[in-house]
């Protein structure tokens, strides 16, 4: 309408033009003659049904599917368990945070295999790849620590290439539990045996032939009451063992001086060291010497290793302790006995549970049978080694390498 109206006041103005033209003095076929070309001109330039055409129609070309991987990457960075994403290749594409905390930096662009050689999760996952059906199996990692997950695959809906998610969910806690209640009955049924049946019998001999002995009932009593601290210190060790096994997969995160921590340790068995004639000496550099870890454990760990060396290194009357910091190896602390030494056939076995070189010898000095099962799993926490050298007649050597 708007064109339309502005299209005849261009042809008025055109009559206008032609009538001042006849009034001043123009030959009248002069002024007709302009008026055309005027209004001819004007259709010339705006023809009717110019502005009332539609917009010109150009055929789109179709958009080329966007790439799904950077939206995947940034909703697995929300999860708190370990995923990564695969190609159809079976090739790492990304992965998030919680799996570079448990598998360290796996790399873009290599194959799953370069960090699982596992034949259960290869042939899961391929089978995935092949069929587009989700698959999931239980999977057991040794080291750094024990830990036990529920890997899943499958396959994840673009609509550009193809995309796969590997998940893993930690079970080791579930796992732990259920062998630390097993493990904690088969345990406490064995070695709480002996001294129930000692306190049994001793409690039916004071009811009976010894229900007027005076002196037998208070030597009964004093075993009795042995026996009672043995199985004592067994369900504290029992316990303790099974504490650390829940947490052995959480290396600790503090800095610890050793030097105050063995100072600690030494004052604490002075007692015990002075009872059996036995010298605690500290050999320890000038400098600090700082490892990460838990104080608390590893005093318990130095507590054990030392009084080990008083019981059963006695003997020699002295106990050496040294800390040396080397390049290249570490740093260690040597516990040193000059006592009769341990048979090389038992030196293996000294960290499992409740293996005694000696019985007799380890139950008259009140041991459990567990404190070196409980420093090898604090150590394996710390993600330190303990060696032991023995030679017999010599003395034994138990280093702690952090």
């Amino acid at each position: 309408m708007k064109h339309l109206l502005s299209r005849w006041l261009a042809i008025v103005a055109s009559a206008l033009m032609a009538l001042a033209a006849s009034y001043s003095g123009a030959a009248p076929g002069y002024a007709l003659v302009l008026f055309v070309l005027l209004v001819g001109l004007v259709m010339v330039v705006d023809p009717p049904g110019a502005n009332e055409r539609g917009p010109t129609i150009v055929n789109p070309q179709p958009a080329m599917p966007a790439d799904p991987l950077p939206s995947i990457r940034a909703s697995i960075e929300a999860l708190d368990m370990p995923v990564l994403v695969m190609g159809a290749g079976a090739d790492l594409l990304a992965q998030n945070a919680a799996a570079e905390r448990a598998f360290g930096d796996l790399g873009e662009g290599q194959h799953v295999s370069a960090r699982w050689r596992s034949p259960g999760i290869l042939d899961m996952i391929r089978e995935t790849i092949e069929t587009g059906t989700p698959n999931q199996i239980e999977h057991s990692e040794r080291l750094p620590s024990e830990r036990v997950y529920i890997v899943r695959v499958a396959p994840v809906e673009t609509e550009g290439r193809p995309l796969f998610l590997l998940s893993f969910r930690d079970i080791s806690e579930l796992r732990r539990l259920d062998r630390m209640r097993s493990d904690f009955v088969a345990n406490a049924s064995h070695e709480l045996r002996t001294p129930l049946a000692s306190l049994r019998g001793f409690i039916e001999t004071m009811q009976g032939p010894a229900k007027d002995d005076a002196k037998a009932k208070e030597r009964f009593l004093a075993i009795m009451l042995d026996q009672a601290n043995r199985m004592s210190r067994l369900v504290d060790d029992l316990l303790s063992l099974s504490r650390l096994e829940l947490k052995a997969h959480l290396p600790p995160d503090q800095m610890v001086d050793l030097k105050p921590v063995l100072g600690h340790v030494r004052d604490s068995l002075a007692p015990l060291a002075a009872d059996l004639g036995v010298e605690i000496r500290l050999d320890l550099p000038e400098e600090k010497i700082e490892v990460m870890g838990e104080r608390d454990e590893l005093v318990e760990v130095f507590e054990n290793l030392i009084e080990n060396a008083c019981k059963y290194g006695q003997d020699g009357k002295v106990v050496d302790v040294v800390v040396r910091r080397e390049p290249g190896v570490g740093t260690e602390v040597r516990v040193r006995d000059r006592g009769p030494g341990i048979p090389a056939e038992h030196v293996p076995r000294l960290t499992e549970r409740f293996y005694r070189v000696n019985v007799e010898d380890s139950r008259s000095k009140k041991g459990t049978g567990l404190g070196l099962a409980i420093v090898k799993h604090i150590l394996t926490r710390h993600r330190a080694r303990l060696l032991v050298k023995s030679e017999l007649g010599v003395g034994s050597e138990f280093t702690v390498r952090f």
